[in-house]
This record gives C-alpha cells, sequence and structure tokens, in this order.
C-alpha cells in the first residue's frame, strides 16, 4: 500500500486529541493562543532542535525528554511568548506548566512536553497558561474541526495554518500521520519559529525512530531558508504510541521504508509551505541541483542559492537576472566546475533556459518575464558531474518583509 495523503491534521492517527483556547498571551486580538495535544497513551518520542546556541527554555526541557525520557504523552504550545532568553525562570515555566498538564491529565510530569513561539524575552504568564490546562483536558477532541483549530492556533505571522494527514500500511496494518507546523519568519532551521508536531500511531522502537526522523528533516524542513536566521526555538517533534499494532520496526527494511516514505511526504508537504507562507512572501522559489559530484555538494548548493537575498529580490522582481543564481552557487563552497553548469528557469508557464556550459545564453526577455510571473519558480541547476541531487526552499525578498519585522514586538 502506497502512501495515501488524507483529509485531517494533528489528530488523524489512532489515541490522539487536541484542543486550543485564547488565554491572552498575545496582547492583542481574538486568536487563540495555547494549545493542547494528548496521546491515550505513552508514546515514542523523538525530536530535532535547534542549532542556535541560544536555545529557548522548552527546546532545553524536550530535549532532555526526547533523548533521555524518551517517552511522551503530551505538548502545550503557547504563542505569543518565546520563552528565550529567560533564563533558570524559563527552565522554572516550564516545568510548572508541565507539571500542571500532568496533574490535570494523570500522566508523569516528564512525559509533558513544552512549545512556545513569539517575542525573544519576556517570561511566559504562567498564570495565564496554567489557568487555562483545565479547559483545553475538558475540550479535548479528535476531530478534523479542533485539530484545524489547533493548527490555526500555533500560528503568529503565518497567515495560513499547516496541516496533514497520511496512511499507509505496515504488517496488513492501517497507520497513520497527522502533523502541523507553524513558520513564517526566522526560518533557516538547522536541526522561525519553526515548530513542527507529528503524531502517528505507528509502533517503532526509539533509536530507529530518532534515525529516522533525523534523515527526514535534513532532506526537508532543513532545506528551507525564508530569512536566513535560525531560531532559538525551531523543534520538530515525532510521536509514535503504537496503537495501529503493526509489528514493531526495530531495524532497516521495508517496514521502515514505508514508514520514512510516509515521513517525508509529512515533512516535504510543511516545508514547502513554510516558504511559500514565508514573511511577506509572494512566491515560493524552489531549486533543485542535479548531476552534482555528492548529495552533499548539491544540498550546499541548492540552500545557497535559494538563500541569496540578491536572487531573492530578482524572483520578486520577476527580473531573469540568472548571475544572481550563478555568483551564489560560486560561493557557496561547494566543490563544483561552473564550466559545465546549466541553469534553467521553470513554472507553469514554461520553461526557459539561461544559462549553458557556464555561459549566458540569448534568451528572450519577454518569455523570460511570462515563466517568472506565476507564484510558484522553480530552478535547475544541471550540474553534469555526477548523481548528486538536492532540492531547497525559499521564497522572494519583499517590502513586506521590511514592515513586518521592523514592528514585530509592537
Amino acid at each position: 500500500m502506497s502512501v495515501k495523503v488524507i483529509s485531517g491534521g494533528v489528530t488523524a492517527a489512532k489515541g490522539y486529541k487536541v484542543a486550543s483556547t485564547r488565554v491572552g498571551i498575545k496582547p492583542k486580538g481574538t486568536n487563540r493562543d495555547l494549545t493542547l495535544i494528548a496521546s491515550d497513551v505513552p508514546a515514542v518520542c523523538v525530536g530535532t532542535f535547534t542549532r542556535n546556541l541560544v536555545k529557548a527554555a522548552p527546546v532545553i526541557w524536550d530535549m532532555k525528554i526526547a533523548y533521555d525520557v524518551k517517552t511522551a504523552q503530551a505538548v502545550i504550545v503557547n504563542t505569543g511568548i518565546a520563552n528565550a532568553a529567560t533564563g533558570e525562570k524559563g527552565l522554572l515555566s516550564c516545568r510548572m506548566e508541565a507539571g500542571k498538564v500532568a496533574g490535570a491529565l494523570g500522566i508523569s510530569l516528564k512525559n509533558v512536553l513544552t512549545a512556545s513561539t513569539g517575542v525573544i524575552g519576556p517570561q511566559i504568564p504562567l498564570d495565564k497558561i496554567c489557568g487555562g490546562v483545565d479547559e483545553l483536558v475538558s475540550k479535548l477532541s479528535d476531530s478534523e474541526e479542533e485539530a484545524h483549530e489547533a493548527a490555526k492556533a500555533i500560528m503568529t505571522t503565518d497567515t495560513q495554518p499547516k496541516e496533514i494527514a497520511v496512511s499507509f500500511e505496515i504488517g496488513g496494518k492501517e497507520c497513520r500521520i497527522g502533523a502541523m507546523c507553524k513558520g513564517s519568519g526566522m526560518i533557516h532551521p538547522n536541526m522561525g519559529t519553526m515548530l513542527g508536531f507529528m503524531m502517528s500511531d505507528v509502533a517503532i522502537e526509539h533509536e530507529i525512530a530518532l534515525k529516522t526522523l533525523r534523515e527526514v528533516i535534513d532532506d526537508t524542513f532543513n532545506m528551507v531558508s525564508v530569512d536566513g536566521d535560525t531560531s532559538t526555538n525551531d523543534t520538530v517533534m515525532l510521536l509514535a504510541n503504537g496503537l495501529a499494532e503493526n509489528p514493531v520496526i526495530t531495524a532497516e527494511g521495508e517496514d521502515l521504508d514505508i514508514f520514512k516514505g510516509a515521513l517525508y511526504t509529512v515533512a516535504e508537504f510543511l516545508a514547502k509551505n513554510i516558504a511559500k507562507d514565508g514573511e511577506g512572501a509572494t512566491r515560493l522559489f524552489t531549486c533543485n541541483v542535479k548531476g552534482a559530484k555528492d548529495n552533499e555538494n548539491a544540498r550546499i548548493l541548492a540552500k545557497s542559492v535559494i538563500t541569496s537575498n540578491l536572487t531573492k529580490a530578482a524572483i520578486f522582481g520577476m527580473d531573469a537576472n540568472c548571475g544572481r543564481l550563478f555568483c551564489a552557487m560560486g560561493y557557496s563552497g561547494a566543490d563544483f566546475d561552473p564550466y559545465h553548469t546549466d541553469i534553467i528557469m521553470s513554472s507553469k508557464n514554461g520553461s526557459i533556459k539561461l544559462v549553458e556550459n557556464g555561459m549566458l545564453i540569448e534568451f528572450s526577455e519577454e518569455e523570460a518575464l511570462s515563466v517568472l510571473q506565476p507564484d510558484e519558480i522553480t530552478a535547475d541547476c544541471i550540474l553534469h558531474e555526477g548523481d548528486g541531487q538536492a532540492t531547497a526552499w525559499g521564497c522572494d525578498l519583499t517590502y513586506d518583509y521590511v514592515k513586518i519585522n521592523a514592528d514585530y514586538r509592537s
């Protein structure tokens, strides 16, 4: 059975419920700002986290659970305040809110993950968060509607919720992954603020789940950039509660390949939608590098192209200035021969070759403008040196990006 995208979000897999509410963490507006995800039973818990040395308190808290405790049963998420640069008090706040959730659900404190997103610096309002937990527990639901509300509740500068669900078969049992994420600005993950929550009912051992998640993240979330800023809070969590009752995945093999394919489908969808929803963005910009010496060089090249501010500005202006792409490849640090490089730009309006064997070729400016007008643009950089390949996703750089971030705190 192949991986099939189905309707639903973070509650699509067996045994997961979610609820969200507004407790007033965000200073203005009426959007919900506190979310609780709960599993009926303890789940295998793995995660990938920001490589920024300045790590938010929830990241430090969750790393201990994911790497040491290795199981979790609930996640509480607040938006509006990041709980970063908050010192020991920030960590104490994680313990206090986790303790409140644990008491309300009747589970272990060590099985409660915390996540925060928003402004760096202020302490989170524990009274508001803890005051909202009982309401969240009473509202927990596995409905698609509540899952969709939760996907909206974790948003900050995002313009749209990001959620997906897939089904697949392992050992004759239907398994599912339901997921949601948020991310629009301060996005340059090396696992912004980017938060992702993937809930599965598959039965899998911790170490093989962690290895698989890391491999999938390297080719998806870690290939996204909006603005080059690596957040203090970047987190992707995967919970697997085993309620699908498939034979437990313990090693490499067909069952793991199926699960990895499903996880990749989920992560790729979310990663692309983060890039597409970049702050102020009008275009999704994809760079495919093909024919590189190896995959690592291909990754470096693709990321360099989509993170170049000059390239991003050209995509915004619908300017076929391929020199900016070529330049970004040259300073990337990757090993390649520029004199055997082709660059092709494409969209739903067609494609146009701009560089052949390292040289700009004559092309129609009118045709190029037509290709660059749609809201999804792709650059194919072909090196003719090997089998290495990679894809990275970014967005254009617009006036609105500056406006959004110039008054973010207000």
